[in-house]
């Protein structure tokens, strides 16, 4: 069976996979994350996507711009295709809010796994993966763009991610922590008998 929950111990969250962009005709992929207090992420933001936030169960902060909203459950703020943002739980409480990329994103959906996989596996320090490779296929996967520093070095990390599907890595990584949803199962074939 395809695995659809990751859990990730460096950035203290947990996220369902509920409907992939393979479910939905690429219309959107739909995450729900489990988010420990002090939990959250960096500024960011996407070119080809953009993320709806709905609060489920707590507060959920979200950095907008340069605003801070606070997401009581049933409410939603939308970060649209290249405007800043950042989620966060500033409660003492763990948090559980959904995420809709629209469009879907098999790539993002597989950055998740991968992403999550190598820290559970011990292989990133503070969510952010030992081996600039790994990093450059994370950031390239899911359509991430930091500010600051990895902003000034962006050209040279999408040349790594480039690089990293042709020599094979991002295949090994495929093998290891994906569940390659799109993949036929067809049943063995049955020999003839001979007369």
């Amino acid at each position: 069976m395809e695995k659809r929950v990751f859990e990730n111990p460096d950035i203290k969250d947990k996220v369902t996979l509920l409907e992939s962009s393979l479910d939905t005709n690429g219309a959107y992929t739909l995450l729900q994350v489990e988010l420990e207090a002090g939990g959250g992420n960096s500024l960011h933001y996407h070119t080809s996507f953009s993320e709806e936030f709905t609060a489920v169960d707590g507060v959920l902060s979200i950095g907008l711009k340069k605003r801070q909203l606070h997401l009581k459950p049933g409410q939603h703020t939308t970060a649209a295709i290249n405007q800043l943002h950042r989620f966060y739980n500033a409660t003492d409480k763990t948090i559980t809010f959904n995420v809709k990329l629209v469009p879907g994103s098999v790539e993002f959906e597989k950055c998740i796994a991968i992403g999550y996989g190598l820290a559970s596996d011990g292989h990133t320090k503070k969510g952010i993966p030992r081996k600039l490779d790994h990093l450059a296929l994370l950031l390239d996967l899911s359509n991430t763009r930091l500010t600051g520093f990895f902003s000034l070095i962006l050209p040279y990390l999408l040349f790594r991610a480039r690089k990293a599907r042709r020599n094979g890595t991002l295949t090994t990584l495929e093998n290891k922590y994906w569940y390659r949803p799109f993949e036929v199962h067809r049943p063995p074939v049955k020999k003839m008998a001979q007369h």
